[in-house]
């Protein structure tokens, strides 16, 4: 935040998104290299056309330093709400495509290592901050700089240049089942060949949806929790003790001699 240039405020934004890219990348299993990238896919739309909108205010002022501007929305209304947009596709704002890409980063960050999850959420609640800020900065308040109060609004040509990028933003933001399905039989061939060991832990671990709990106030069993209890077989039953003489009964008479009485 203590940065003055727009430009450069938008470029720490980018490597952020790098950064976030990179740690679906190493996380190793489908969901968090799924999530790096359609990351990656968003960062061409969102921080593109954050760079163009910073060059249509360059265009008309050139000038980049934050502290020149404000108030923006009231001359330039198309410009502040395309900005809007934009800034929050790349914040992950829900039902834009940046929800997409880090909510996935996330999830796989988080089944490989909790604590890299916790760091890079801790990035992006940062991320969302500074770009709020030169926000409210640029586009609230009032227009104290004479030099912006007849600043000419956005031309149906710059318009036309960021309709496209708005309708991929809200497309995969709100359906992203076919980017999905695309990337599902390439990232699984590329997880089992760099991690082998995920398709058998993911295998156990699909037991859970197969398996129904015993009441609804407890979860489903899963691996060898869930492998049906074997009753331990009966025990033989004791021999029955011998009757007093030590000898049993049947054994006591000795066999009839042969031929009879004499």
């Amino acid at each position: 935040m203590a940065q003055k240039d727009w430009k450069r405020l938008v470029a720490y934004s980018s490597v952020s998104h790098m950064g976030m890219v990179m740690l679906g990348m190493f996380a190793l299993n489908p969901v968090g290299l799924t999530g790096s990238i359609i990351q990656q896919l968003n960062h061409g739309i969102s921080t593109g056309a954050l760079f163009l909108l910073v060059g249509v205010v360059y265009e008309r002022r050139h000038t980049r330093e934050i502290a020149e501007y404000g108030g923006l929305s009231k001359v330039m209304p198309v410009y502040a709400a395309i900005f809007m947009v934009m800034t929050m596709s790349s914040i992950g704002l829900p039902t834009l495509n940046g929800f997409i890409g880090e909510f996935l980063i996330l999830q796989g960050a988080f089944i490989a290592n909790l604590w890299w999850a916790v760091i890079a959420g801790s990035g992006v609640v940062l991320g969302a901050a500074y770009m709020l800020w030169l926000y409210q900065r640029t586009m609230f308040g009032k227009v104290e700089n004479p030099k912006n109060e007849n600043l000419p609004d956005m031309s149906l040509r710059e318009i036309a240049t960021f309709v496209p990028l708005i309708i991929l933003a809200v497309w995969i933001g709100i359906y992203p089942k076919p980017f999905l399905d695309r990337l599902a039989p390439t990232v699984n061939a590329v997880v089992a060949r760099v991690n082998p060991a995920y398709p058998a832990v993911a295998a156990k671990a699909a037991d859970c949806d197969q398996n129904t709990p015993a009441n609804p106030f407890v979860t489903a069993p899963c691996g060898d929790a869930a492998a049906p209890v074997v009753a331990p077989a009966a025990a033989a039953p004791a021999a029955k003790p011998a009757e007093a003489g030590g000898v049993p009964k049947s054994e006591s008479a000795g066999p009839a001699p042969a031929g009879g009485r004499h």
